[in-house]
């Protein structure tokens, strides 16, 4: 998301325009570096564990429900092009504050649950990169938590600080992601080139479980979704694209096609390289399986000493983006009065958002902790799972959201077939069920659950204070500038 790393006047106040600084290279660049990072890194191995050889297929269908969503949110965001998401498009179609609400909300959690998830990530390949350096480094549970936990208060300091995002940075940092994924993709092409690899695998399908294709795939689709979210934060770029209406439609499916091809050439590296009973069982579950593809399939020469910091490079500024997103979103609804105006607090010195920013991180750390120690699975899957599970339900409602703003005249220049997001609410709505998950990834809903409920506690406490202190109805001011 697009985001100014000071606070900004009063929504109210005209200002200057944005920018129109990005071409479609940048574009282009924004795009699959956002949907690039934690989520391969993250879901490639549980994937394979469900389905067996046929691992690239979850990542192909979750490429197909997240393409049918695109097509919602172009046309959407031709026709509101402002930098406001899917709360936005939720407040032109139904114009009922408190879905707003819950929508913009949602947003936040996904932003920090995926946060949270790049921490877990980040903090496990940096302490085995250490230790490869320094073997004395120690790499046990305790370490990772509290390796995760300082990374989050890293993330908070330099958003206190005051970052604005940059989209050419990101394209560095994008190029970065890629060079680790070529190297695993290289590794995968140069062991089945010397005939250490099983490309036959490819096509076996193989259940722990004991499920039917459909099942499996369901469920593994559900993981792989993780992997292909980031797409939807271009949309908040419109303001600031050269000729946004006729560059994005093409560079959104072109991103998304690349990713796409990436993920698919990933997970065919993974199966060839690695003996089918090992996939489901990393080494480190919560560094990934893409760093035992690199010992394997490279022992001899030292990538594997270098790989894990790659992997750092590529989930750190996830993390940084998805927390700088979630605190101005905050800050955002604060000053509309939809949450407690004392979440709206601005540092005088730094012109950040203090309160909003240590509000995310508090439930950012609490979230780490409360996985990490109470939950049956993995940090990363838990937390992986809840993002998807929570952006499921934002992509649902922007599908709906598109069919219903139709009703409105307003004018748009991109227009999905009727059917398209029709298929694209009924596939995220069916990914959302139970049935997609397994039984230690119910956790999912309870996290969702307990973050969503302290949104609404939050909407109530301003709904009162509203109502009994200042005479006032609870709702959006200026929901085109709700990000602040």
């Amino acid at each position: 998301m697009s985001i100014s790393a000071a606070a900004q006047p009063d929504s109210s106040e005209k200002g200057p325009q944005l920018k129109r600084t990005i071409g479609p290279g940048l574009l282009l660049l924004f795009i699959v570096g956002d949907i690039l990072g934690a989520g391969v890194y993250a879901v490639t191995g549980r994937l394979a564990g469900e389905v067996g050889g046929v691992a690239w297929l979850p990542f192909l269908v979750a490429f197909g429900v997240a393409t049918l969503t695109a097509f919602s949110y172009l046309e959407l965001v031709t026709k509101y092009p402002q930098a406001a998401g899917a709360a936005l498009y939720a407040h032109k179609a139904f114009g009922i504050h408190f879905v707003t609400f819950l929508v913009a909300f949602t947003v936040v959690c996904s932003g920090i649950t995926s946060a949270s998830t790049s921490s877990g990530l980040l903090a496990e390949n940096l302490l085995i990169g250490i230790h490869e350096l320094l073997p004395g480094m120690p790499t046990g549970e305790t370490a990772s938590l509290v390796t995760a936990l300082v990374f989050m208060g890293v993330i908070a300091a330099i958003n206190l600080r005051g970052v604005s995002e940059s989209v050419k940075f990101n394209v560095v940092l994008t190029i970065i992601e890629m060079l680790a994924l070529a190297i695993v993709i290289g590794i995968g092409m140069w062991v089945v080139g010397r005939g250490d690899g099983d490309l036959s695998r490819v096509t076996v399908f193989e259940s722990p479980d004991e499920k039917n294709l459909f099942m499996a795939v369901t469920v593994a689709t559900a993981i792989a979704f993780f992997s292909m979210v980031g797409f939807e934060d271009s949309v908040n770029m419109v303001e600031e694209t050269k000729d946004p209406l006729r560059i994005f439609p093409k560079m959104m499916f072109t991103g998304l096609g690349i990713a796409a091809l990436v993920y698919v050439l990933v997970a065919i590296s993974v199966v060839a390289v690695i003996p089918a009973g090992q996939i489901a069982a990393p080494q480190n579950p919560e560094a990934g399986v893409l760093l035992d593809v690199v010992r394997i399939g490279a022992p001899d020469l030292p990538i594997d000493k270098i790989f894990p910091f790659l992997t750092v490079f590529a989930v750190a500024n996830t993390a940084l983006i998805n927390m700088l997103m979630a605190s101005r979103l905050i800050y955002g609804m604060a000053r509309q009065d939809v949450l407690p105006r004392s979440l709206g607090r601005v540092s005088h010195r730094r012109q950040t958002p203090w309160t909003a920013i240590v509000f995310t991180t508090i439930l950012a750390l609490a979230l780490i902790v409360l996985v990490r120690t109470q939950s049956e699975t993995t940090m990363v899957a838990a937390l992986s799972g809840t993002t998807s599970l929570l952006l499921l339900a934002v992509f649902t409602l922007v599908n709906i959201s598109c069919l219903v703003a139709r009703r409105r005249p307003d004018r748009t220049e991109f227009r999905a077939p009727t059917a398209v997001p029709v298929i694209g609410a009924i596939a995220c709505a069916y990914l959302l069920g139970p049935w997609a998950r397994l039984e230690e990834d119910m956790v999912q809903y309870r996290i969702a659950g307990l973050l969503l409920a302290l949104g609404v506690v939050l909407w109530l406490g301003a709904w009162l204070t509203n109502r009994g202190v200042r005479a006032k109805k609870t709702g959006f001011r200026d929901i085109d500038h709700l990000d602040g």
